[in-house]
């Protein structure tokens, strides 16, 4: 059992990794989140939250703090130019939870030089998961 967990979380199989509760706590402190837009019933950290059947990316997050942890496959370069694009127009504030993908171009183009980038030391333990990330972890914090 706890192999097929691991196979699981090492593939590119799964692109939603749920945030540790006490990491997303020390964030809230700081930020005061009233949005969640990428989130299921299980997973959600604000009591306003958009499913994938809501389609978050469609919605309007005018004035609202946003506490963002996309699906980390292919479709993140669309929710980090959202991020970024709500931030500009609608005064709303935006704090990502995303991969340290230095290298991309949705980093670069909407990120670096545009953004507060916090890396996070060490590798998260995203919920129901015994094992850390494959990957290293950065919180984006658009204003």
């Amino acid at each position: 059992m706890m192999r097929m967990n691991n196979e699981l979380m090492f593939s590119s199989k799964k692109d939603d990794w749920s945030t540790p509760q006490d990491f997303f706590d020390k964030l809230n402190d700081e930020f005061g989140f009233t949005l969640d837009p990428c989130s299921d019933e299980e997973n959600k950290k604000c009591e306003k939250h958009y499913t994938k059947e809501d389609d978050g990316l469609s919605k309007d997050w005018k004035g609202e703090t946003v506490f963002c942890n996309p699906p980390y496959g292919r479709v993140i370069k669309k929710w980090v130019k959202k991020c970024y694009d709500e931030s500009r127009s609608n005064k709303t504030k935006v704090v990502m939870l995303i991969p340290a993908r230095t290298d991309t171009i949705y980093f670069h183009e909407y990120i670096y030089r545009e953004a507060e980038i916090r890396f996070i030391k060490g590798r998260l333990k995203f919920g129901g998961y015994a094992n850390t990330a494959p990957f290293p972890s950065m919180v984006v914090i658009f204003k």
